[in-house]
């Protein structure tokens, strides 16, 4: 059994999926049909054999109204003619009181249990002449039975024509039940063709762009199928801008590295002919090779930042921020001399804690004081200011211009004021996703005054 259940699996498994439900559809409605077939089947010839079963018992009433006195033996017996009234014998319990007379119903032990009353009266079917018949065994009187029989005939073709005819009417549901199950596999699994098709063309093509065409109609009328398809649009549209921001930020670093890695090749050519330098010339193509390696490495630090989008868990802990700010403002000030940085902690501030990375922590601290510093005018103050629901970083600089504001943390943005300034155009967007990654929320908007406000909302703590 267990063999014959993993064959039936394994023919299940390398069928598809429209055949399979196509099958159980079919199945499903053909057992449907076959069962009300079946049990109007049985209604019909129950009726036809109790209508005649009727007749029988009724006959017998009348004989034994009419033939009381009689004695065994046949009564009447006309039966053997279509049509024709029934045939009526009387049989006594004792086979001694039989007349001499043969019979003309049979006559078995159960006749005589019912004359010595030993036996409840009964029905049977039986074939006299070779014509199907129909016979009522009861008592008549006292040690004695009568038997009335009929030619079932009328019944007995009643029951082959429903028979046939319900045959054919279970085989047309069949029929039509195959058609339906076609039909429910072809229409319900349209969406799931259809989706199985724009995997195999993205797959194909490699372009995530295609989406599967959804049915009209309300998104509360939705089934499963459609909402599976819905979702995979959706699979789509975030992996097409997963796609799309990879190209951008390869196009990007590509062209960032493109300048620094050409005067990285120029001065080391230069450098290989060092014998036809003087000591100056040697020392400054030295030192702006150095310059030119940090950068390249930063800059590819950088990107290795940005390409990990999540903090490692062994490494998070509580981080109380007030000591975490105060730290990098004094590094900032010592990178920065000439910018004052000032820090103001509210009572609230001094006890957030936020969990985290303090070292990614310490670098988005860095990055938005650095890009303060960047574009504050010597002298100008960098105000930062730390309560338990946000921490703001301040400058008096010339301020982000509307057109910039949205585009402030895209990866290798540079305002057209920032051009001239040393940076790749990471460090915001670093900032970002470290904010992100830390359930933090940081934003850009104008400074009431002038200059750029950075806004780092801090998560919400129980």
């Amino acid at each position: 059994m267990s063999g014959l259940h993993r064959l039936g699996a394994r023919w299940r498994r390398r069928r598809p999926l429209g055949t399979r439900l196509a099958l159980a559809t079919t199945a499903a409605v053909a057992l449907v049909a076959i069962g009300i077939c079946a049990a109007a089947f049985f209604v019909i010839r129950f009726k036809l054999y109790q209508q005649l079963d009727q007749n029988l018992a009724q006959s017998a009433t009348l004989v034994a109204q009419q033939h009381r006195e009689e004695g065994p033996g046949v009564l009447t017996g006309e039966c053997r003619f279509l049509g024709a009234p029934a045939c009526t014998q009387v049989v006594p319990a004792d086979k001694t009181d039989d007349p001499k007379r043969p019979y003309l119903l049979p006559v078995t032990d159960s006749t005589r249990a019912v004359a010595a009353g030993r036996l409840a009266p009964y029905y049977t079917s039986f074939t006299l002449d070779g014509h199907p018949a129909r016979m009522y065994t009861t008592t008549f009187g006292k040690g004695e039975a009568v038997q009335v029989a009929s030619r079932a005939d009328i019944a007995d073709r009643g029951v082959h024509q429903a028979a046939l005819l319900l045959s054919a009417v279970g085989a047309a549901g069949i029929l039509v039940a195959a058609g339906l199950g076609y039909w429910v596999s072809r229409s319900g699994l349209a969406p799931v063709t259809r989706l199985t098709a724009t995997a195999e063309r993205i797959a194909a093509t490699r372009d995530p762009r295609h989406r599967i065409e959804l049915p009209p109609g309300p998104a509360g009328r939705e089934d499963e199928v459609t909402r599976l398809a819905a979702t995979f649009n959706t699979m789509l549209g975030a992996l097409e801008q997963s796609v799309t921001a990879q190209r951008r930020l390869v196009a990007d670093a590509s062209h960032e590295l493109r300048t620094p890695l050409t005067a990285l090749r120029t001065n080391a050519e230069l450098l290989s002919r060092a014998g036809r330098l003087t000591d100056a010339q040697r020392d400054r193509a030295s030192a702006a090779l150095t310059r030119q390696l940090r950068e390249v490495t930063g800059l590819v630090n950088d990107l290795i930042e940005l390409a990990r989008d999540e903090e490692p868990q062994p490494l998070v802990e509580q981080v109380g921020l007030a000591g975490l700010v105060r730290h990098a403002t004094d590094t900032a000030g010592s990178h920065w001399p000439s910018t004052p940085f000032t820090l103001a902690v509210d009572e609230a501030g001094e006890h957030r804690t936020l969990p985290g990375v303090p070292a990614r922590l310490s670098r988005l601290l860095t990055n938005l004081m650095d890009n303060a510093a960047k574009f504050s005018p010597p002298g100008a103050p960098v105000e930062v200011t730390l309560t338990t629901r946000e921490l703001t970083v301040r400058d008096h600089g010339p301020g982000i211009a509307p057109e910039d504001l949205p585009h402030v943390f895209d990866r290798f943005y540079r305002a057209e004021s920032a051009r001239a300034l040393p940076g790749s155009g990471l460090g915001l967007a670093m900032a970002r996703q470290i904010a992100r990654a830390h359930g933090a929320d940081l934003t850009a908007e104008a400074a009431p005054g002038g200059g750029a406000l950075f806004r780092l909302t801090l998560p919400h703590r129980p």
